[in-house]
C-alpha cells in the first residue's frame, strides 16, 4: 500500500469515527473553546443560596426558526444563536432555566437541567441549528436569572441567520423582562 493510499485510508477512519459521536456535529460543541457544550461547562454542583438573591427575573425571547421569504409564502430556515451576557465586573449571574417554546406556546425542551452560573463578564452563546425548525417562526425562550443584587443585570439577545435565493440576513431580538 503507497502512502497516498494509507492517507486517504486514514482520513476516512478519521470522518467514519466522528460521525459516530453526535456531540462532534454539535455546533456548541465544535465552535465552543473547550469542544464541551457550553451550558454543561457552566453548570454548579452546589446549588446557590436562593434566599441571598435580591435580583430575580424571568426574560421572553423571540426566536424566528423560519421566516415567509415572498408572495409564494416560501419557508426560509433560519439559524439562531441567544446569547447570554453578564454585564457586571465581579459578580455572577445565576441561570436557573432556559426553555424553549413554539409558535402555538407549547413546551419544546428545557436547555438546562440545573443552575449555571455565569461568571462576571462572560457571555453564553446557544446555537439552534437552522434544521431544527422545531420552534416555528413564534418560537421563544423563557429564560430565569437571579442574581445577588440589582446590579447582576444581564442582556439577553437572539441573533438570527438565513439566506434566500442568492442574498444573506441577519436580524436580532431582544430579550423582554417579564412581569409576574
Amino acid at each position: 500500500m503507497n502512502k497516498s493510499s494509507i492517507s486517504i485510508l486514514l482520513v476516512a477512519v478519521m470522518v467514519f469515527l466522528s460521525s459516530c459521536d453526535p456531540s462532534a456535529k454539535d455546533p456548541n460543541v465544535m465552535f465552543s473553546e473547550k469542544h464541551q457544550d457550553p451550558i454543561a461547562e457552566l453548570a454548579v454542583t452546589d446549588k446557590p443560596d436562593h434566599s441571598k438573591m435580591s435580583y430575580q427575573q424571568t426574560f421572553y425571547v423571540p426566536i424566528y426558526s423560519d421566516i415567509y421569504s415572498d408572495s409564494e409564502n416560501q419557508k426560509v430556515l433560519l439559524s439562531a444563536t441567544l446569547s447570554v451576557r453578564n454585564t457586571t465586573l465581579d459578580k455572577p449571574l445565576y441561570i436557573n432555566k432556559i426553555d424553549y417554546y413554539n409558535t402555538n406556546g407549547d413546551f419544546v425542551k428545557s436547555y438546562i437541567d440545573g443552575p449555571i452560573e455565569l461568571p462576571p463578564m462572560a457571555t453564553l452563546n446557544y446555537i439552534i441549528e437552522k434544521e431544527d425548525d422545531s420552534g416555528g417562526s413564534g418560537a421563544n425562550f423563557i429564560i430565569d436569572v437571579e442574581g445577588v443584587d440589582e446590579t447582576v443585570k444581564p442582556v439577553i439577545e437572539a441573533v438570527m441567520i438565513g439566506n434566500f435565493s442568492n442574498k444573506g440576513f441577519a436580524f436580532s431580538t431582544e430579550g423582554t423582562p417579564v412581569v409576574h
